[in-house]
């Protein structure tokens, strides 16, 4: 069981990231190749991820990233501003942390290989390899999947807003259930470890993630930036759509002029009422269409108190185009 202690300033300090974190996308990449969860749901990544990843990324990264402990080094909090500040922060990590981290991984007793000895001993070179490998897998474990990893974070974002906006921050928490479950000024979550976290006026960065399966993570070291990383809402049908380009004028041809406003008024996520102000048709008109496009699982409808709130799958932001990629530079 893992629980996070607010104090009064903390609830008004709970943050989103905008998108997914590089880092902690590669290190779930890793345990989806070693445990790879539910079929449906990650078995074509995984199919593809086979096929590209390097032994020697995964020579470095396998005796890293184990089921009950992995580094904190590697997933810095400085990853959520992108890439090129994850693989810096990395390269930045104190002898310090390196010492403590390979410390905690060694106390879970498996066989270590040589060069791991020399990481907690700071050892430059050892550490460059670790970053590199870590910008290698990440390029074929998860760039390629960039624009699905962060529709789906957007939809999910755009639930967690709804939730903030009508009930406030502890409502944005209480949305998490079953999860999570906030029980003022506690957030329990179940973990296979145990751990306690005293916010303390930090605040707390929530971090939707597209690769991670089950109980939601967060950093060991109760002293670093207290961030909680979660796993996104998944739908097996569409959660691997497939991402056709296609402009505006096909889309309309292929769906209806009317359904490809409504869909392309939904932005991060809308409600019904607000996509009939946009779209300047009726209320009733829109849920007529909203449904058709549901079927065809191009949008996800939910509640969130008393608004049916709308936001596009994977399958219907590919269908109006391609998503931004990750910051790079």
């Amino acid at each position: 069981m893992l629980r996070v202690h607010f104090t009064p300033e903390d609830i008004g300090r709970v943050r989103m990231a905008a998108e997914p974190h590089p880092m902690w996308e590669t290190v779930f990449s890793v345990f989806r190749l070693t445990r790879p969860g539910q079929t449906p749901i990650f078995g074509p990544w995984r199919e593809q991820v086979v096929r590209s990843a390097r032994r020697a990324d995964l020579d470095i990264l396998l005796p890293l990233v184990r089921g009950a402990y992995y580094p904190d080094f590697l997933t810095p909090a400085e990853g959520t501003q992108g890439l090129p500040y994850a693989i810096e922060a990395i390269l930045s990590t104190p002898a310090t942390r390196l010492r403590h981290d390979m410390a905690e991984l060694a106390r879970l007793g498996e066989p270590t290989p040589s060069w791991m000895r020399r990481l907690a001993e700071g050892d430059r070179p050892v550490l460059e390899r670790v970053a590199a490998a870590m910008r290698s897998h990440y390029e074929v474990a998860v760039a390629p999947f960039w624009s699905e990893a962060q529709a789906h974070v957007e939809a999910d974002r755009s639930r967690r807003a709804r939730a903030l906006f009508e009930h406030g921050a502890e409502g944005l928490l209480e949305s998490f259930r079953p999860m999570m479950r906030w029980n003022s000024p506690v957030l329990e979550v179940d973990t296979p470890f145990e751990q306690s976290i005293e916010l303390e006026g930090r605040g707390l960065i929530l971090v939707p993630s597209y690769l991670s399966w089950g109980a939601p993570d967060v950093f060991r070291d109760p002293e670093l930036t207290p961030v909680l990383v979660y796993p996104v809402e998944r739908d097996p049908a569409t959660f691997w759509a497939q991402r056709p380009a296609a402009n505006g004028g096909s889309v309309a041809a292929l769906i209806g002029q009317t359904r490809t406003s409504v869909l392309e008024s939904i932005g991060d996520g809308s409600t019904t009422s607000e996509l009939a102000r946009r779209v300047g048709v009726s209320a009733a008109s829109v849920s007529q269409h909203t449904s058709v496009l549901r079927e065809a699982r191009l949008i996800h409808t939910s509640r969130v108190g008393k608004a049916v709130l709308h936001t596009m799958t994977p399958l219907g932001a590919a269908l109006l185009g391609e998503k931004p990629g990750p910051r790079t530079d």
